[in-house]
């Protein structure tokens, strides 16, 4: 199953590949995405029916094994072999995924899905599903929004820490991306029995956001007793998409991580 994946891809280097959450697109990474490129092969893509690419040919499932063997069927048409790999939320479940079929040289998670307490779980879903609603607003109240200060504030507030860094249009931009996906309900239905119940086989970095309201800072704690190898991180005052919150803290982390794995293949060697 090959379905072509829309990115964007600057810089030389280790090649590095960010995975988006769900209803998000590939420019979730901007704020971090050129200071990226000046060390490595970034390569920023739209999940199968998220933001530009089209949705996956009628009759495969919008599951973790579609998700994994789509990217890397994508990562030969990139002719890239075994990125690092970084991903928040929907993007961080699917990295760890990645990692734990060996598919990767690392992965790093931000807030990743799949490690949900009962509670926490209807909170999470029942947030995005309140996100997907308000973006079927017409165009032009979504605009309305997004050009005043409160309405970036409020469209925001559940995601990010500072959802006042955000332009009209970025907020814009991501509202429209979130109403016109085609794969956010399959998703979510996918999502709602979903649990990381794998090991890691490569340098993994889990990396929660302290501010987190989609999947509350509580969670990292499941994920520190489920994968006791990985390095697990705590990103102060960051919120569910920590990337625009603190950008120097975010790219630190990935450094880390991708230092890590030239320090396991050193010593394998």
């Amino acid at each position: 199953m090959h379905s072509e994946l829309v990115y964007t891809r600057k810089g030389s280097g280790e090649p590095l590949v960010l995975i988006h959450g769900i209803g998000h697109r590939r420019q979730a990474w901007d704020p971090v995405f050129e200071q990226l490129a000046e060390k490595y092969d970034v390569i920023a893509v739209d999940l199968a029916g998220f933001g530009e690419s089209a949705a996956y040919p009628v009759g495969v499932k919008y599951d973790m094994a579609s998700a994994c063997d789509n990217l890397e069927d994508n990562f030969h048409a990139w002719g890239i072999d075994r990125p690092h790999v970084v991903g928040n939320s929907l993007g961080g479940a699917i990295a760890l995924e990645l990692g734990s079929r060996g598919l990767v040289r690392s992965a790093t998670a931000l807030s990743p899905a799949g490690f949900f307490g009962v509670v926490n779980k209807v909170q999470t879903f029942a947030l995005l599903i309140l996100l997907r609603i308000s973006s079927l607003l017409p165009d032009g109240a979504l605009r309305f929004v997004s050009r005043r200060s409160w309405g970036r504030k409020l469209a925001g507030s559940s995601l990010y820490s500072h959802p006042e860094r955000f332009t009209a249009e970025e907020v814009y931009g991501d509202a429209r991306s979130l109403k016109n996906c085609t794969a956010f309900e399959r998703t979510i239905l996918a999502g709602v029995g979903y649990t990381f119940t794998s090991g890691v086989a490569v340098p993994t970095t889990i990396a929660w956001g302290t501010r987190d309201l989609i999947l509350p800072y509580s969670s990292s704690a499941i994920a520190q007793e489920r994968l006791p190898q990985a390095q697990h991180v705590a990103l102060p005052h960051c919120g569910h998409v920590p990337m625009i919150d603190d950008p120097e803290l975010i790219v630190r982390v990935i450094d880390n991580t991708v230092a890590a794995t030239s320090a396991a293949n050193e010593q394998a060697a």
